[in-house]
């Protein structure tokens, strides 16, 4: 596989989409991070959510496989919802199989960042990002791994961080309101510039990993051990962040909030705001979960601080 280095992991995807020169739909997960169907509403390419299942909190493989049979689809994206690891290779191979034009991305920019390509995955993209709030957050970087002969031509775009911080108000406004979202192109996607030398980087991302591996281990055995044992979502979601589904979820942000800590509710489902309609399953557990952080940013004591609140407001 051919690895490639950027600013960011969606400049990869950019590339990739307008490489291949590709129109069909995107199949995209309805719990995605926003800046996924940014990326492809700025590189022309159209997509579709499917929405996620109630057992494994990722894409509806079954939804998504019928949707193959049903039209034609340029490819499909699957993200790992919390980082959870675990990967359907037999589905991965299924979508080449069936059309070896559809392009299979495998996001994995939640969980660990791997330094090697997994030989076992039939992707044809397995993307990482080390940006800001990842699993290892260097403040920038993103790299991939492409399966030979996927096209991949870079290209430096202009770039504004005061358009960044204008699309980033704009569609963070959406999806608080549950409103459509109109996409204005513009120059916010950082691409190209100064980067450091790979070995440089992949040093500083091993370093980095134990480091934070080591810190997420001491924060979530507090969570684990102090927080309701059936709140918890399983321990492979609780790498990223440490997760809970409360049914007054939004009582127990405005505890944190209130207390001068700080926690987080994604990820939203995104039907409705980007594309028409909805998915059922990724709203669900969008308005019940609560992200409880484990990185650098939270200390032991913050850490039971904030299980102190929680469990007031359960």
């Amino acid at each position: 596989m051919n690895l490639v280095f950027e600013r960011r992991a969606s400049a990869i995807l950019y590339h990739l989409l307008v490489s291949r020169r590709d129109h069909r739909p995107f199949l995209l997960p309805a719990n995605i991070c926003p800046i996924v169907p940014l990326t492809f509403l700025k590189a022309g390419v159209p997509f579709e959510f499917v929405d996620i299942s109630p057992a494994t909190l990722h894409m509806d493989l079954e939804a998504a496989a019928d949707r193959l049979r049903r039209g034609a689809a340029g490819g499909v994206l699957y993200a790992h919802t919390y980082g959870e690891p675990s990967t359907p290779f037999d589905f991965f191979a299924a979508v080449r199989a069936d059309d070896p034009s559809r392009l299979v991305i495998d996001d994995r920019c939640l969980c660990e960042p791997d330094l090697e390509p997994d030989a076992h995955n039939p992707a044809d993209v397995l993307l990482y990002s080390s940006g800001y709030a990842k699993i290892v957050d260097l403040g920038f970087g993103g790299y991939a791994f492409l399966r030979d002969g996927v096209p991949y031509a870079p290209q430096r775009l202009p770039f504004r961080r005061t358009d960044l911080e204008a699309l980033e108000q704009a569609y963070k406004a959406s999806v608080s309101a549950r409103r459509p979202f109109v996409y204005v192109d513009s120059h916010w996607l950082e691409s190209g510039g100064d980067l450091p030398a790979w070995d440089d980087y992949r040093r500083r991302l091993a370093d980095g990993l134990a480091q934070t591996q080591q810190h997420r281990r001491q924060i979530n055995a507090i969570y684990a051990t102090r927080l309701p044992a059936e709140a918890q979502l399983p321990p492979a979601y609780q790498n990223w962040r440490f997760n809970l589904r409360l049914p007054r979820r939004d009582q127990a942000l405005q505890a944190v909030f209130k207390a001068g800590l700080f926690a987080s509710a994604h990820y939203a489902s995104l039907a409705g705001i980007f594309t028409p309609g909805h998915c059922p399953q990724a709203e669900t557990l969008a308005g019940e979960v609560i992200n409880l952080f484990n990185d650098h940013r939270f200390g032991v004591a913050m850490a039971d601080q904030i299980c102190d609140i929680i469990l007031e407001n359960l």
